[in-house]
């Protein structure tokens, strides 16, 4: 293995660039590559970039340009930029940043190896097209080595809701489901490799709609399937519409067994208005609607979200009911951004809120969030949760794991296994995780 080409992969954003991230260093090892941690003794860098957060694209030129030295004093190494990034930038990396050797879309990167191969002839190929052939299924053939105890699974990619500030649509293309038959074999094969914890993954992903042997089958018919995998313990699904979350699904919530009391369901904003200039297509009192039903089939379970501050034309009436709708739901997390423009969405040409008053809204919701999410952990004290631990924690003889809600908990003295599901009482709420002993 000495003499093995080296590939360093940076992920930014979602859950789904982690899974491609793995899928690309899978493909890569057919060509004689293995990961590296750094930069610095790779033969290939891939940057695996993602669009929505704010100067997406700058931030991913300005990484580029760290690697100039680098690339000037290797100059056998090839650097490639993969993701949303890549796929909405397309020539103009190549442009601006000559140091790139190969630029690959998210629905294209199965052809990575042949795509190294021509940037070792001399050549800059460039791929972002959305490929007739299933990327999954050229993929299929996986190494078996043994895996974390929890692993995402994508399921499907795309999106046809086409939201006013998201680049989604553009730059992973339309609803697409995988086959239920090739979902349910990675994850036996994940299963057989030592995983527990299966989160499914998706850009909408309720919407899912894979073929079976007898019609399009549902998330909640695909999660029925899923629970009767032995050794598989945990399954969750992000990320979520709320117009695609079906009664069959949400009594999946408090029917299933390993369907874990989380759920990740994004409103973005309280006002009407804002939702209607947004293309949401539901309103605060139909999402809040939806909550009731799915706290009347799970009780207990924890609701996290997705806040947009400072959308066009957004006043301080409709921020403050946002601010109600969040005070309503109770969130146990969620996630809160000001909004900034993507280049070709509807938003980007609308009349923009003045940036002072966008970042204090943000910090007044960000406020209420974390007080709501703080009293919720600060709830689980005293109470039994089963924990699915992951690594060992800071201390000698500590683990640390995922509770059934997703919160991060770590134990003294533990005498367990990673990968071990054991029963533990909460004794101490942190700012960020909770502490427990074992039963």
């Amino acid at each position: 293995m000495s003499d093995a080409k080296k590939l360093y992969i940076k992920t930014y954003g979602c859950q789904m660039n982690v899974y491609d991230s793995e899928r690309m260093a899978e493909a890569m090892g057919g060509s004689g590559y293995v990961q590296t941690d750094t930069p610095d003794d790779a033969d290939m860098i891939l940057l695996n970039t993602c669009h929505i957060r704010e100067k997406a694209a700058e931030k991913v030129y300005s990484e580029l340009g760290r690697f100039k030295g680098l690339k000037a004093e290797k100059p056998d190494l090839k650097i490639g930029v993969a993701g949303c990034v890549a796929q909405a930038e397309g020539e103009e990396i190549m442009r601006r940043q000559p140091l790139v050797d190969l630029v690959v879309g998210p629905q294209s990167y199965h052809r990575l190896p042949a795509m190294e191969a021509r940037a070792r002839q001399g050549e800059k190929p460039l791929d972002i097209d959305f490929p007739d052939e299933d990327k999954f299924e050229t993929l299929k053939s996986r190494p078996k080595a043994r895996r974390a105890p929890a692993a995402f699974l994508t399921v499907q990619e795309g999106c046809d809701k086409f939201c006013a500030f998201c680049v989604v649509p553009y730059t992973r293309g339309a609803e697409v489901s995988r086959p239920a038959d090739r979902v349910l074999t990675e994850a036996r094969d994940l299963v057989d490799r030592g995983v527990r914890e299966i989160t499914l993954l998706g850009q909408n992903v309720n919407a899912y709609h894979g073929a079976g042997s007898d019609g399009a089958w549902s998330l909640a018919r695909l999660i029925w399937a899923l629970n009767d995998i032995d050794g598989l313990e945990r399954i969750r699904f992000t990320t979520s519409h709320p117009n695609d979350m079906s009664d069959d699904l949400i009594a999946a919530h408090g029917d299933c067994e390993k369907l874990m009391p989380y759920l990740h369901l994004p409103v973005q904003s309280g006002s009407d208005k804002i939702l209607k200039r947004m293309n949401r297509s539901h309103t605060a009192e139909s999402y809040l609607k939806l909550i009731e039903k799915i706290r009347a089939a799970r009780p207990d379970i924890l609701i996290s979200g997705d806040f947009i501050v400072g959308f066009p034309e957004e006043t301080e009436e409709d921020f403050q009911a946002t601010m109600d709708l969040i005070r309503e739901v109770n969130y146990g997390q969620a996630f809160s951004f000001k909004y900034s423009t993507r280049p070709g969405t509807p938003a980007a040409e609308r009349a923009q809120v003045d940036d002072a008053a966008a970042s204090d809204r943000l910090q007044r919701l960000q406020t209420l969030i974390t007080e709501q999410q703080r009293a919720v952990q600060d709830s689980m004290v005293g109470r039994d949760v089963s924990v699915l631990f992951e690594k060992p924690g800071r201390f000698d003889g500590q683990m640390v794991g995922k509770s059934d809600y997703l919160h991060a908990v770590h134990v003294a003295n533990a005498k367990v296994q990673i990968g071990e599901i054991a029963r533990v009482r909460i004794v101490e709420s942190g700012t960020n995780s909770l502490a427990g002993e074992m039963l």
